[in-house]
This record gives structure tokens, C-alpha cells and sequence, in this order.
């Protein structure tokens, strides 16, 4: 059974920095693009981060390049998400994506910057 575990949520200030982690099972981690995804309130989810299985790819939405940090550790089986100088505008959900052929989804975990 594939599972996606996020954690690092939580509620921040403005200018703060959360490290959001999502442990994977189930998957041969270290072959699957990991990236990160969020949703606000009313929105669509949109991309934020992603990463090659390798490392060498990083891609990042512009609304977060220079802020955030995508990078994973492959014997931990876990992808992470640094973020910082966090803004209201990040205040959403966070999910964890894994893709190959099929594709994954964690539960997600909610992000909250306060003014």
C-alpha cells in the first residue's frame, strides 16, 4: 500500500519559515519524481516545487523561487520542503506528489501565515 505522510504544518507569521516533510512507503522512492503541490481556499492546486529522481531537475513556481527549497533524501525515503520568508499569500494546503507511471497523493497539510 502506497502511503504519503506530509507533516511540518502549522501556523506562522509573516517573514517566518516552516519545513514541511513527507515520508513516503510503498513506492521505490528513489525512481519517482517528487514535488510539492498547494491548494488555498476557492483555488485550484497549483504546483510549487519539483524534483527529479536524481536531483539534478528542480523546478519552482515563481511565486516561490528564492523563498522556498525543494530536496529529498532518498535513503530516508522522504522528500522536504523548506520555506522561508513566508508571506499570506503561501497560506494553503501542501501535498506531496509522487510520479512515474502512476501517481501519488499525501493527505496533505495545512499552511497558515498570519499578517
Amino acid at each position: 500500500q502506497v502511503q504519503l505522510v506530509e507533516s511540518g504544518g502549522g501556523l506562522v507569521q509573516t517573514g517566518g519559515s516552516l519545513r514541511l516533510s513527507c515520508a513516503a512507503s510503498g513506492i521505490s522512492f528513489s525512481r519517482y519524481v517528487m514535488s510539492w503541490y498547494r491548494q488555498a481556499p476557492g483555488k485550484e492546486r497549483e504546483p510549487v516545487a519539483s524534483m527529479s529522481s536524481t536531483g539534478r531537475n528542480l523546478n519552482y513556481a515563481d511565486s516561490v523561487k528564492g523563498r522556498f527549497t525543494i530536496s529529498r533524501d532518498n535513503a530516508k525515503n522522504t522528500v522536504y520542503l523548506q520555506m522561508n520568508n513566508l508571506s499570506p499569500e503561501d497560506t494553503a494546503v501542501y501535498f506531496c506528489n509522487a510520479r512515474l507511471i502512476s501517481e501519488y497523493w499525501g493527505q496533505g497539510t495545512q499552511v497558515t501565515v498570519s499578517s
